[in-house]
């Protein structure tokens, strides 16, 4: 009972933050929807040019809200692909906090970062050129809130405020029960049987520790951080890992975007850029580099 207490208590604790970005950026889309009209999509839809650079330097700052956040745009089309795509890649979630404790040196937080930033602003700007090259239809999508409120049959007309607070209480369940599902899941399993996944394997390691860091949960970033300060996994591993864990933003996209492949397409996208940056990490000078730094 002790441990189901634990579980429910840290679920709760995990949503609880994750609210003032949900309802922020329901409200910035409501808004848009009911007050400003085109003038503001428009200056989205433009701004989107350089949305991947935003969006990476988002995603660098240790809070994983800004991933939730940039789910709730993207599914409302207020942001390119290419620009959640580079929220998701630079986010750092629990990361920093264990370089830090851990004494690791600031070159060498500065260095993953940088990594992460940077294979985020470039995954962003080449996936948004090519969706553009293409003409694909999610590109040139008007931004609106209202396929949302219908999915969701919401009946949301009322006031934006109330809109808002509507699509956060709703988001805010689902992650609730799935945050619970996947704390107790961890737990139940263990840490060390998924930590003997990628043990000793190249290449595999890459691609297990891919898997591993799609878990939308704080505790795939930790594992995956302290089994390579522990000289268990290599520092491409690593970053194969950190580079797909987006937190709970995966969740947060897949309860609210549809079509649900196009969810799917994000999610194979993501899941490639980490496991083949972490294998050309790995392979290149700049794992001794970032090793030495350490």
């Amino acid at each position: 009972m002790t441990e189901w207490t634990e579980w429910i208590l840290h679920s709760l604790l995990d949503t609880a933050k994750l609210l003032p970005f949900l309802f922020l950026t329901y409200l910035l889309m409501e808004f848009l929807e009911h007050k400003s009209g085109d003038a503001a999509g428009r200056l989205l839809r433009r701004s989107g040019k350089i949305g991947p650079l935003l969006g990476g330097a988002l995603g660098v700052v240790p809070q994983c809200g800004f991933s939730a956040a940039a789910s709730g745009l993207y599914a409302g089309r207020l942001i390119t692909v290419g620009t959640l795509l580079a929220v998701y890649l630079s986010t750092s979630d629990e990361m920093l906090p264990i370089l830090l404790s851990s004494g690791a040196s600031l070159p060498f937080i500065l260095g993953v970062l940088g990594c992460k930033l940077a294979i985020g602003v470039l995954v962003g700007f080449a996936v948004d050129f090519v969706f553009r090259l293409f003409r694909r239809k999610r590109q040139t999508d008007e931004p609106c809130i209202e396929a949302i409120c219908e999915r969701e049959h919401c009946k949301c007309g009322e006031h934006f405020v109330l809109s808002a607070l509507k699509h956060t209480l709703r988001i805010a369940v689902f992650l609730l029960i799935v945050t619970f599902l996947l704390e107790a899941a961890v737990h139940l399993i263990g840490e060390e049987r998924i930590a003997s996944l990628v043990l000793n394997r190249p290449v595999l390691g890459n691609l297990l520790a891919a898997v591993v860091g799609l878990i939308p949960n704080c505790a795939s970033s930790v594992l995956l951080t302290e089994l390579y300060l522990s000289g268990v996994i290599s520092i491409g591993s690593m970053l194969s890992g950190l580079l797909v864990n987006a937190g709970v933003g995966l969740l947060v996209l897949f309860r609210t975007n549809r079509p649900v492949s196009d969810s799917v397409r994000v999610l194979a996208i993501l899941w490639c850029t980490g496991m083949v940056s972490g294998l050309l990490i790995d392979v290149s000078p700049l794992a001794g580099w970032l090793n030495g730094l350490l």
